[in-house]
């Protein structure tokens, strides 16, 4: 495939016609409040749009079989008309994004308003604040590093450590980015103050006594002596147990403590970096694609639309924002909450008078004309991510105004048919493919469990059963990393159960308790 630095050393930037049409979108998209980096549009052909695309939007990413799979899916969906990508854009500064080349003005009109969307969340929007902005630099520099352990140690070699990882790059911690590390306790005996340690020693095993005549009874020296004895023995266990506390960054506890040759601990570090990097546009999906797409119709609907191109622009909307049975179109519900969000704060539709009311009727035409939408939905866009916003907004005058069903597929016909609209089931069902992306979640409990070198991890039990393939493969990647045996603490059929693969097969036994965080 053809280098995507030659291809943007080539375009020379847009043409007279876009530029000028970029300016035109920029100034609607700074009359409305957007506060945008830099965009930079590069003109592309097809093919180097999806090789962009299979690459996740970067120009140059370390070599993998999956990249050549991904552009040659891409391609020939695009050559049989099943798919078109419209745009592709990456949270840098400056802000790169990239037209195809073929598009009708309309269509490049509505994919720049889009863009400029787009790069107002990036810039805003609180999940995205700890991600590296110069991240093109930094997948250059990863790309050079992979191909030179290809060089040294062989393609195959490398590619398949590269496999094991990719299988891996879910298991990160979410919140590892916001959590300040100097804010965590000091460890006992390290605090430097004196006072509330000793305090803390001195109450260690007593029981609560509130007449005072019965301390020597309940509280009897011997029993104290015992119970402080055996917290310093706990404490000491602690102490020496690694992790201390159940760690959710399995990718960055291996990174540390697996017995690993040095590439491939960097290459560990690598995946590691750029899971992190994708991670806050993973947890926004619907809310990031939800203000492009709102921001794109009401620019091209109240300002860049003419009157001939109202037809071409309803054509390409009506198909980003469709949704099936089943389906969860991140473009449709993310703008329709924004929009409902807007009407809401506009008419006063919020607080305990309006939360109190139990007609229908009167909540229907519930109007203070407040015009606090628009200040509202720029404080969603800066501070929720798809989690919080659906559990908060997503209500039931809005469920039942968009006629969400919950689905079921019939056996006999093999279709989706409507199972219910419970407004409850229907949320619920929302909630739980959003909750860490429908993942399990995962955590490193012990690095030498039963004392033998052993990976112990724990699977925080959310009320679903873990897929029994998808554990085992995740079980025996887990073993080629840290090269001893590996065990996952789990629930299946209301049982504890404990996996285990030793490197040669996969067993399972049944535990007194299960996981708990």
């Amino acid at each position: 495939m053809t280098s995507m630095s030659d291809v943007l050393a080539a375009s020379g930037g847009l043409p007279g016609v876009l530029r000028e049409l970029q300016s035109e979108i920029k100034g609607y998209a700074d009359g409305f409040g957007l506060d945008t980096f830099p965009v930079v549009f590069e003109p592309v052909d097809y093919r180097h749009m999806c090789e962009i695309a299979a690459y996740d939007g970067f120009p140059t990413r370390y070599p993998h079989w999956r990249f050549g799979m991904e552009y040659d899916h891409m391609l020939k969906s695009h050559t049989y008309g099943l798919s078109k990508i419209y745009e592709l854009v990456i949270n840098t500064n400056p802000c790169y994004a990239y037209l195809l080349e073929g598009n009708s003005l309309v269509d490049q009109k509505l994919v720049m308003s889009h863009v400029y969307g787009h790069c107002d969340f990036f810039k805003n929007n609180n999940f995205f604040s700890h991600t590296d902005r110069r991240m093109i630099d930094v997948m250059a520099n990863n790309a050079s590093r992979v191909r030179r352990y290809m060089d040294r140690h062989g393609v195959s070699t490398v590619e398949s450590f590269i496999d094991v990882c990719l299988s891996l790059d879910n298991l990160i911690d979410p919140w590892l980015p916001f959590r300040d590390k100097k804010g965590r306790r000091a460890p006992a005996g390290q605090s430097g103050m004196a006072g509330p340690e000793v305090e803390a020693e001195d109450e260690s095993g007593r029981l609560h006594n509130v007449r005072g005549y019965l301390e020597g009874y309940i509280n009897p020296p011997e029993f104290i002596a015992a119970q402080r004895a055996k917290k310093k023995q706990q404490d000491e266990i602690a102490r020496r147990k690694l992790p201390p506390a159940p760690d959710r960054d399995v990718l960055g506890f291996l990174m540390q403590h697996a017995p690993l040759d040095a590439w491939e601990a960097d290459i560990v570090g690598i995946l590691r970096e750029e899971s992190y990097y994708f991670l806050p546009q993973r947890q926004t999906k619907i809310m990031n694609e939800g203000w492009a797409t709102y921001w794109h119709s009401k620019i091209m609907t109240t300002k860049a639309l003419r009157d001939d191109e109202i037809i071409d622009y309803a054509d390409a909307a009506s198909g980003v924002t469709a949704m099936g049975p089943g389906q969860l179109n991140p473009y449709k519900i993310g703008v329709e909450l924004y929009r409902y969000i807007e009407e809401r704060w506009n008419r006063g539709q919020f607080g305990t008078d309006y939360d109190s009311c139990s007609s229908l009727q009167e909540r229907a035409s519930w109007d203070k004309r407040l015009g606090l939408g628009k200040q509202k939905i720029f404080e969603v866009r800066r501070l929720y991510n798809d989690v919080t916003f659906l559990d908060e907004f997503f209500t039931e005058d809005f469920c039942r105004d968009q006629k969400f069903f919950t689905f079921k597929e019939n056996r006999r016909t093999g279709r989706l048919e409507i199972e219910g609209r419970s407004f409850a089931k229907i949320k619920a069902q929302m909630l739980q493919q959003l909750s860490n992306f429908g993942q399990p979640f995962i955590y490193v409990v012990d690095a030498n469990y039963l004392n033998r070198g052993e990976l112990l991890l724990g699977h925080r039990h959310e009320g679903v059963d873990l897929k029994a393939d998808y554990a085992r493969d995740t079980l025996r990647s887990l073993e080629r990393v840290w090269r001893r045996p590996v065990s996952l603490l789990t629930i299946l059929d209301d049982k504890a159960k404990r996996i285990r693969f030793d490197g040669s097969e996969i067993s399972m036994s049944d535990e007194p308790q299960a996981f708990r965080v």
